[in-house]
């Protein structure tokens, strides 16, 4: 006993415990730990990088470059994040047709799989804009009426008050929103493509996103009605002046003309 009671008051005794409890903890932690299923995503990531490798040197390397720093047909990816991909692919944009003023949505070329290892090499190439999970787009529960404030304040001047679609200058245009997945439409505001603005986390907020998605899903939903009335192709001002113009207007002048004629016809009688 008297032995034990010296070798706890040896100097070094509070360090060999310590040691000892580093081992122990080191020890069951690598017992414990979920080694093989990270190992397992580890090994995930690295196939599908591998595999959007392969798709795009067939499909986009010839535009954008071999590593994607792009040429003078394409721009560089370095930097545009898996987001980016996941919408240019994913509504049909890419690979373009042809060149123009506007790569238009079409069918797209490549299943959703495909699509995911385009975006998994792509984001391997530089860090941005991560594909959105569900939660981040669902428009259940969003508040519908902040939904269409932002929008009216940031996007009706090219997308028109309901997502219309507009006229832009040099052949430009920017396309309806009716039939567009929420998915796509927040990765559009996360990565801004074409002449569109990007509206990342730090101008505007995940919610505020996710608002004006549930906004365009209610204004274009084939259940919802107009309030209004006729709705005039939602265009907003432009087209209900038209028609206040051409219409009231006529109204008024044949009034006036059918007023001028019966007060005619009483003075000769």
């Amino acid at each position: 006993m008297k032995k034990l009671s010296a070798r706890r008051r040896h100097p070094l005794a509070a360090l060999v415990v310590l040691l000892f409890a580093l081992a122990v903890t080191g020890g069951l932690y690598a017992a414990f730990a979920p080694a093989d299923k990270a190992q397992a995503q580890d090994s995930a990531q690295s196939l599908a990088i591998e595999e959007g490798k392969k798709l795009y040197a067939v499909g986009c390397a010839s535009c954008h470059g071999t590593g994607g720093q792009g040429t003078s047909d394409g721009p560089s990816l370095v930097g545009v994040g898996s987001a980016a991909v996941d919408f240019q692919v994913g509504t049909g944009r890419m690979p373009a047709q042809q060149p123009g003023a506007q790569v238009p949505k079409k069918p797209k070329v490549y299943t959703q799989t495909e699509i995911d290892q385009l975006a998994a090499y792509v984001a391997s190439l530089g860090a941005g804009p991560i594909t959105p999970k569900k939660e981040q787009y669902d428009p259940a529960g969003a508040d519908i009426a902040n939904g269409g404030e932002l929008f009216r304040t940031n996007c009706a001047q090219c997308h028109n008050f309901t997502g219309k679609g507009g006229a832009l200058t040099g052949g430009k245009y920017a396309p309806e929103l009716d039939d567009v997945e929420p998915k796509h439409i927040y990765e559009a505001m996360q990565t801004g493509p074409q002449q569109m603005p990007s509206f990342p986390d730090s101008t505007m907020p995940e919610e505020d996103k996710r608002d004006i998605i549930a906004y365009l899903h209610t204004v274009n939903s084939k259940d919802s009605e107009s309030p209004g009335g006729f709705e005039l192709g939602g265009l907003g001002p432009v087209s209900e002046g038209l028609f206040g113009w051409v219409f009231g207007l006529g109204v008024m002048i044949a009034a006036a003309i059918w007023v001028a004629a019966h007060t005619a016809k009483a003075k000769k009688s």
